[in-house]
């Protein structure tokens, strides 16, 4: 035993429970990504995370922060007002595809057009994953869903949308980027670009945004191992990996 020596240690901000989360979900993962960086840049006491309607509505339970739950939709829009009052707190919201690009754009567009000073996940997983797996805006085409189950169709259902691709053409964004949660190589890599969206806000830089393309092995009806093996070879092909707006000043 004495030889032994710890090489991981659980991060402080990370709660001692059980999570809600299903078996090989990558919630856990960007979890786990949010809750070191916060204690490695020591910003877990001056951090609010406005959580979302979705998978991580008991988000607080699992990131001890002080937190905010908004309603479905309308993170941005909370984050927003929570950090023009108390512009010393480190602001993170954390949104499902459903609830960020679909009952949620506007609110969205408009805090990145605004450049609010605030910090975006966005967690995309394909599908309502909390409702029962129903299409969402990042649905692929010709993917099944309890909501599409011929298969999404462009002509009735519209096609996938790329939401980092499109606020990266906005002027108010300082930092967009997009990385994914199915291997070591590209959980190493989404950990830099959050902290470049960390960092953005820290430097007063503006609005930032990382997607995280994640799995969802139980609405996708297959293994955790399955379903990392899918985002390789069918979603990553339609959403690459990769920054898509940096300003200058963001490190």
């Amino acid at each position: 035993m004495s030889n032994m020596k710890t090489i991981y240690k659980v991060p402080s901000p990370i709660a001692k429970r059980d999570t809600s989360y299903c078996p090989g979900c990558t919630h856990g993962v960007a979890h786990r990504l949010i809750a070191e960086l916060l204690e490695e840049m020591d910003l877990t006491k001056k951090t609010v995370i406005v959580w979302p309607v979705g998978c991580a509505v008991l988000g607080y339970y699992f990131i001890e922060t002080d937190a905010l739950e908004a309603a479905h939709g309308r993170a941005c829009a909370m984050a927003t007002g929570v950090k023009r009052v108390h512009p010393e707190t480190f602001v993170l919201t954390y949104q499902g595809d459903g609830d960020i690009a679909s009952i949620g754009i506007a609110e969205t567009i408009h805090a990145a057009a605004r450049g609010e000073n605030i910090t975006t996940v966005f967690i995309n997983n394909g599908n309502y994953g909390m409702t029962g797996g129903q299409m969402a805006p990042t649905t692929l085409i010709g993917q099944v869903t309890t909501t599409s189950p011929y298969g999404r169709k462009p002509e009735m259902n519209g096609f996938p949308i790329h939401l980092p691709e499109m606020l990266a053409t906005m002027d108010g964004p300082a930092y967009i980027a997009r990385g994914a949660l199915d291997n070591t190589q590209h959980i190493l890599q989404a950990k830099k670009f959050l902290k470049k969206a960390f960092n953005t806000q820290l430097k007063g830089l503006g609005y930032a945004l990382v997607e995280l393309v994640s799995n969802c092995p139980t609405n996708w009806k297959m293994t955790p191992v399955e379903s990392l093996e899918r985002i390789r070879k069918e979603v990553l092909p339609v959403f690459p990996i990769g920054e898509f707006r940096v300003v200058k000043g963001v490190e």
